[in-house]
């Protein structure tokens, strides 16, 4: 199970997202690193093992332009894969975040006026290059698009798979940045009934988590505030086998569900 550090950009800058109640997102304070220029925090993270990150573009998602001039200077000074969700909901959109060196687009349910787009970001760009966004606000599922708005996380996540989407994110807004835990009862739910990869987001608060998690099956573990205030050490990850270091590159046991 992979270890996916989270960066959310507003304004610019790196931020603490809780809750998905983004006029109350302060600049991040962290642990990891003094700074809040998003590219400081992705080199951190990469000095410290992670091979990627999630990045949450909130101004392009809000409705403003996207950063490709951050995507272009990460993908410049790291060699981390990255997954953007800015709010993409067009192949036009989705080839710019591409060029501008971005490993995996993230298509986020919030901003997801119809599942053609979908189809066709899949077919466009393949299902290694897709990522869907199931974001969740008070156990539904959060988005602009009536058809998508009358199904369940579990009915979403089939027809998605029917579409040919490989992995999905769980996000759960309402425990983003609050430490309460994840959703399992989705996530089991999920799990049993399709065959898509599962990278869980939100809640997460320490390695007994990760290790739920992990007996579950879920492919992946979004991670910010855990990390951010020191509670999830990086040392503690190691011992664990959920960041595994070997020639100074990250290299960890791969389980059914995980590429």
């Amino acid at each position: 199970m992979r270890i996916i550090p989270v960066i959310d950009v507003l304004n610019g800058i790196a931020v603490h997202a809780i809750r998905g109640e983004r006029r109350h997102y302060r600049p991040l304070k962290s642990v990891l690193c003094s700074s809040v220029d998003p590219v400081e925090v992705a080199l951190t993270f990469e000095s410290l093992g992670f091979d990627r990150f999630y990045l949450a573009d909130l101004d392009a998602i809000l409705g403003k332009s996207a950063n490709f001039a951050l995507y272009q200077r990460i993908h410049a000074k790291t060699n981390l894969v990255f997954m953007v969700d800015a709010g993409v909901a067009e192949v036009t959109m989705a080839e710019k975040l591409l060029k501008a060196g971005v490993s995996e687009i993230v298509i986020g349910t919030e901003t997801l006026r119809s599942l053609d787009f979908v189809n066709q970001a899949v077919k466009s760009f393949g299902e290694d290059r897709v990522v869907v966004s199931v974001d969740l606000k008070r156990g539904k599922v959060m988005t602009v698009s009536e058809n998508v708005k009358s199904m369940s996380p579990v009915l979403l996540a089939q027809t998605l798979e029917k579409i040919g989407v490989d992995q999905i994110i769980l996000l759960d807004l309402d425990r983003v940045g609050t430490e309460r835990g994840v959703n399992v009862e989705v996530l089991k739910d999920v799990l049993e009934k399709t065959k898509v990869k599962v990278l869980a987001g939100g809640g997460i608060r320490n390695v007994q988590d990760l290790e739920n998690l992990r007996k579950l099956g879920v492919s992946g573990a979004l991670i910010a505030t855990a990390l951010h205030n020191g509670k999830l050490e990086v040392n503690e990850l190691k011992s664990k086998g959920f960041l595994c270091m070997r020639a100074g590159k990250p290299v960890c046991p791969q389980n059914s569900r995980t590429d």
